[in-house]
């Protein structure tokens, strides 16, 4: 009976996909000390039934077409999830080349030289190819875009085979669970090792404060005279506040005020913002009032509406001046889960949900300003994904020279994301808007990542047995050698960020998830302190993190013989 199965599999490749990426992504939910491996299970189930289907008595032609269609489906999942993905990081990207982002990605970028180092130290002395040390590597720091570009370099070697080809994926399936649970125990005994309170830490940390925290609104009345000299732009780079003023109550008159706005004694003014801004804000301008200015709607109201009109995206709010054309304040954004309060450098999204506070006849005006449209929001424009990525599939196969006769490709990793991180800075080149709503961003990048992680672990099952069965021992090797290169990553890590950069505890431990590119991590890190400050570093450092495993798997294969 099981005989039958895997032969009506082999004879039915799309089939075999899906009940891969059926058998794996129930596993990928199971929680273990609050971790699990998420996509990784699909690889995993890929290897499993790949080994079963690709049995020896297997037709060879057989062999060849299911080769060749999953080749197909990997490469195509590939492009489409890093593309997806570059888009959506692009802003953090260019906001990590800042002087305090600087010095995160410098901390990265060392440790990530320091550890292919290692990795090539460990390769010489455990006798490991080039292939199992750039897929310990990329299995280590967990991270598939550079698997790919391994496989994708691997295949332009001569005398590749089954075998050979799968070495990677081996080697990054044993590595992947250790370099999920080893920074989480660094994380875990950091505050004990340093000795630190990380309340105390994030209590003062104003500078680096992400505004994705609980919002509130305060009605406060002006009473300090010197309040009257500064503008509503002055009062918040006083103190770096990241807070929004909404209605002003000046003498019964309700009135929506402008960067330029100032207040006068007496003013009633509602102010949205993190409870320790507001505190702050309060005390440089008044004091709280009893009075709930926001529920007052006899001349001004607040509606959600959805940023779905493509005229309003990749255009900075300071330039949409939306209170002296169209008599109206944005004072919250939600994009995907989070909150956060905007300010005039604040480029809206396709998909963003943005609370609007203006005169009661001008909402129906201010809905169709944004568009409003659930459904526009479900729809991609295909003329610009297609473009897009098109342009970084291209690039991707250009040669690059390195010098000594060795010569990179970005291939189907590098590609796109490259193109992807430059279109997703500039939102819009005339009438093309590159980005897309969040939640198809999100959806895509998903299913692009599970056609990879399922191609891949297919491909790769017919040589995970054959290695297996000639030499069990790679396992138990490969998950010391792990254990070693992310102990050693991790640490030093912490070590450079904390000791040499003075970059706050909580930040580093978002760092170290940044550097594993693992939003598991991440979610542990964000639970160990109590806070989002983690985010902050993980936002940071994920960009380069991930085009540097991406160039230096692949250099690995040229520095080990």
């Amino acid at each position: 009976m099981i005989e039958q199965v895997l032969f009506f599999f082999a004879h039915n490749p799309l089939l075999m996909l899906f009940a891969v990426v059926a058998l794996g992504y129930p596993i990928s939910k199971i929680r273990i000390a609050g971790a699990s491996f998420g996509i990784a299970s699909i690889l995993f189930a890929g290897i499993a039934l790949g080994a079963l289907v690709m049995a020896p008595g297997l037709d060879a032609g057989l062999k060849k077409d299911i080769s060749k269609e999953m080749k197909l489906v990997y490469e195509l999942g590939l492009a489409v999830f890093v593309y997806a993905m570059g888009l959506s990081i692009s802003h953090s990207f260019w906001a990590a080349f800042s002087r305090e982002g600087m010095k995160k990605n410098a901390v990265v970028f060392l440790v990530m030289l320091a550890s292919t180092g290692f990795v090539v130290l460990l390769a010489r002395l455990l006798g490991f190819n080039a292939r199992y040390a750039a897929g310990l590597l990329t299995g280590s720091f967990t991270n598939m875009p550079a698997l790919a570009g391994v496989i994708e370099r691997v295949k332009t070697m001569a005398g590749v085979g089954p075998v050979e080809l799968a070495q990677p994926t081996v080697a990054s399936a044993i590595a992947y669970p250790i370099g999920v649970l080893v920074p989480m125990l660094i994380i875990l005994i950091s505050s004990k090792v340093f000795r630190v309170n990380l309340q105390e830490e994030a209590d003062g940390l104003k500078d680096y404060q992400t505004g994705h925290q609980k919002l509130e609104v305060w009605t406060l009345r002006v009473t300090k005279p010197e309040a009257e000299s500064l503008t509503k732009r002055e009062i918040r780079a006083a103190g770096r506040f990241h807070v929004v003023f909404g209605r002003v109550l000046r003498k019964a008159e309700l009135l929506l005020p402008g960067p330029e706005f100032r207040l006068k004694l007496d003013d009633l003014v509602t102010v949205v913002g993190s409870p320790d801004d507001l505190i702050q804000v309060e005390a440089l301008i008044g004091e709280r009032s009893h009075v709930e200015l926001d529920r007052d709607q006899s001349a001004l109201d607040a509606t959600r509406v959805f940023v779905s009109r493509w005229d309003v995206v990749g255009v900075p709010l300071g330039k949409l001046d939306l209170v002296n054309k169209h008599q109206a304040i944005i004072t919250r954004v939600r994009r995907g889960d989070l909150w956060f309060v905007p300010d005039g450098d604040t480029v809206l999204e396709l998909g963003d949900r943005v609370r609007v506070t203006t005169r009661r006849d001008n909402i129906e005006a201010i809905e169709e300003f944004f568009g409003d449209s659930y459904r526009a929001l479900s729809e991609v424009s295909f003329l610009t994904f297609a473009m897009g990525l098109a342009a970084g599939l291209a690039l991707g196969q250009l040669p690059i020279p390195l010098g000594h006769g060795i010569v990179f490709k970005l291939g189907f990793a590098g590609g796109p994301l490259a193109v992807a991180l430059i279109l997703g800075r500039f939102h819009r080149i005339g009438p093309l808007v590159w980005n897309f709503p969040y939640s198809a961003n999100h959806t895509i990048r998903q299913f692009g990542l599970v056609l990879f992680a399922a191609g891949i672990g297919v491909i790769s099952g017919e040589g995970f047995r054959a290695i297996m069965s000639k030499d069990a021992s790679v396992l138990p090797l490969f998950l010391g050698a792990a254990f070693l290169v992310c102990l050693v990553a991790d640490s030093l890590t912490m070590l450079l960020g904390y000791k040499v950069f003075r970059i706050p505890l909580n930040i580093m431990f978002g760092i170290v998830a940044g550097t594993h590119t693992q939003p598991v991590v991440l979610g542990y890190a964000n639970h160990h302190t109590g806070n989002d400050l983690p985010n902050v570093g993980f936002a940071t450092v994920y960009p380069l993190a991930t085009i540097l495993k991406i160039v230096l798997a692949q250099v690995l294969l040229a520095l080990i013989p």
